[in-house]
């Protein structure tokens, strides 16, 4: 795809991942719309692109669908979605105390992570359909962001690893399902990235993450994240694959 003037939606655009993502997009002339709880973060990045914002939960459905249709009436039909939108949570099946973990601790997780996607997506998708076909078949390409949880989840990682291994295994289904539109679907699953959470932690911690990793032998940055999804974007070929972006780091069980 010719990535330049297209519209595209980025979930969980305001930081981290998403953010950058955002302005690797904008810097390739693609008009963005982020969509974002924090509407602060979010209209400050705007204002930095010159390009939209609007709020957005994707635990919330009529969310999803308003700020798909505010997204619309200022660029037009997205031909490029990015979910990077998510939440983490930790917590072992059983606790110290023998008692199990709160269901709705794991439900949160799933709905936000599985169901938020699974819903921008959908939505996504079927006003992506209203657009004309490109001179290649292509109306567009949907990108969903897994995590190496999804493979090898860490302990306490129950729910964080369900919700990512579901963003994985519904990845090649749901290619299929759209070929016939000449929709692609893709995911990424990063490993250890230096994200604002990631920030967070002490510097001692820091270095000790980045040592597990193979190589290159340090966090990864977001710039390489946004790249990654430039490339799928314009890559035709590239159709209900999941793609490790990870140094060949395998998580160890803690």
């Amino acid at each position: 795809m010719n990535i330049n003037r297209k519209a595209a939606l980025v979930t969980g655009g305001a930081s981290g991942l998403g953010a950058q993502t955002a302005r690797e997009l904008a810097g390739a002339g693609v008009r963005v719309t982020i969509l974002d709880v924090n509407m602060e973060s979010a209209e400050s990045l705007a204002h930095e692109l010159g390009c939209f914002a609007v709020r957005c939960d994707i635990s919330d459905s009529a969310s999803v669908a308003r700020a798909i249709a505010a997204a619309r009436n200022e660029y037009g039909s997205a031909r490029i979605v990015v979910n990077c939108a998510g939440i983490g949570g930790t917590g072992r099946l059983l606790r110290k105390d023998g008692k199990p973990m709160a269901l709705d601790d794991f439900s949160r997780v799933v709905q936000v992570n599985l169901i938020g996607t699974f819903d921008v997506i959908r939505q996504a998708a079927a006003d992506m359909l209203t657009l004309e076909p490109m001179a290649d078949g292509e109306r567009g390409v949907i990108i969903s962001t897994a995590s190496i949880a999804a493979y090898e989840g860490q302990i306490g990682q129950a729910a964080y690893a369900a919700s990512k291994g579901g963003l994985v295994s519904m990845t090649l289904p749901l290619a299929r399902d759209l070929a016939q539109f000449g929709v692609r679907v893709m995911t990424i699953a990063p490993g250890l990235f230096m994200t604002p959470l990631m920030q967070t932690l002490p510097e001692s911690l820091q270095e000790s993450l980045a040592a597990s990793v193979p190589f290159p032998k340090r966090l990864g940055k977001p710039e390489e994240f946004a790249a990654l999804v430039l490339h799928v974007a314009e890559n035709l070929a590239l159709n209900g694959e999941v793609i490790r972006l990870d140094g060949a780091l395998r998580l160890a069980p803690r």
